[in-house]
């Protein structure tokens, strides 16, 4: 699908469900700063230097009105995936997250000046186990969890994108975000978790380290998605994750260089699933292997600011020094 985009140098309304978690924060920073006019949809407004509209993710109300005439939708909303041992709340995060996709599609299709873009989240997750070779969108198996590990995450990832295609929107390009792990030097991240392992001198590695870890740095994250905005002939599912994914030893060696400790115990796996029993998520989130690639964004002629772990974590660790320490 080819949509018609305004002028490169005319200011944007990107309005994003769900927007108030990290990933909307990093998303909303990096456009209000470049004169965009940000609105986030959010169950609890905060003070924010962008515009903050309460919605529930589950009923039509007045935050309609700011998708009439907004030139994107970013759709972050749906509950993080936790509590591994509760069947009630693995059903509540699944709907949430389909419910809020599908409650979008429904309002979309009623605007007179709907959003000449819709991009939704789903996450790299959606792709089966595997050492032996990479995942891009177009040679990438999905599903299929760890052995012996919960399935969870792709399952979710796989209702989700159902749900965001389900329906046609012929005046509104859709593009899937499959997100590896963002990594911000921000408190409460995914980074402030594997630093902190690191820190304590448990960084050596989880599980067996066999597993690939696929990531992302946080500037490549807002990039690629204001790369997706000016690519008017990309749609479909689009893989948001560095290009070289790396066994998790590599990875939490080039984390415990950074943070220049040069030891770190491994964490087994039995102590893995205790430790994510404890912080009520999925060890699989861990210990499944991803060796997901950006083959379309490549293609595209989308360049990584961080291709590589190492460099990446350098950054990551100067900046959260120079912000926290």
């Amino acid at each position: 699908m080819q949509i018609a985009l305004p002028a490169s140098d005319q200011p944007l309304r990107i309005v994003l469900p769900g927007g108030s978690g990290l990933l909307g924060q990093v998303l909303a920073r990096h456009f209000q700063e470049r004169g965009h006019q940000v609105t986030v949809l959010t169950r609890g407004p905060y003070t924010a230097p962008w515009q903050t509209v309460h919605w529930d993710g589950k009923t039509i109300g007045p935050w309609v009105d700011t998708l009439e005439g907004a030139d994107v939708c970013i759709n972050l909303a749906g509950r993080s995936i936790n509590c591994r041992y509760s069947a009630s709340n693995r059903m509540e995060i699944h709907n949430s997250r389909i419910g809020a996709t599908r409650l979008l599609a429904e309002v979309i299709a009623g605007l007179a000046s709907p959003p000449w873009l819709w991009m939704n989240a789903s996450a790299a997750a959606i792709y089966r186990h595997t050492l032996d070779r990479d995942m891009d969108e177009t040679t990438g198996e999905l599903g299929g969890g760890a052995p012996g590990r919960s399935n969870f995450s792709a399952e979710v990832a796989i209702d989700w994108e159902n749900a965001f295609f389900e329906n046609p929107t012929p005046r509104t390009r859709k593009v899937a975000l499959r997100s590896a792990m963002v990594f911000s030097p921000t408190p409460g991240s995914v980074f402030s978790a594997y630093s902190t392992l690191v820190r304590l001198s448990l960084g050596g590695w989880l599980g067996n380290g066999l597993q690939f870890v696929s990531w992302i740095h946080e500037k490549d994250f807002a990039r690629a998605a204001e790369f997706l905005i000016c690519r008017g002939d990309l749609d479909g599912a689009i893989n948001l994750a560095a290009p070289n994914p790396l066994p998790n030893r590599k990875f939490m060696a080039a984390l415990r260089d950074a943070w220049n400790m040069p030891n770190g115990f491994p964490i087994p796996s039995p102590l893995v699933e205790l430790g994510a029993f404890l912080m009520r998520t999925e060890s699989e989130l861990v210990l499944k292997s991803r060796r997901v690639v950006p083959g379309r964004l490549l293609a595209a002629g989308f360049t990584f600011e961080f291709p590589d772990w190492y460099q990446a974590a350098e950054d990551l660790v100067h900046t959260w020094r120079h912000r926290h320490d």
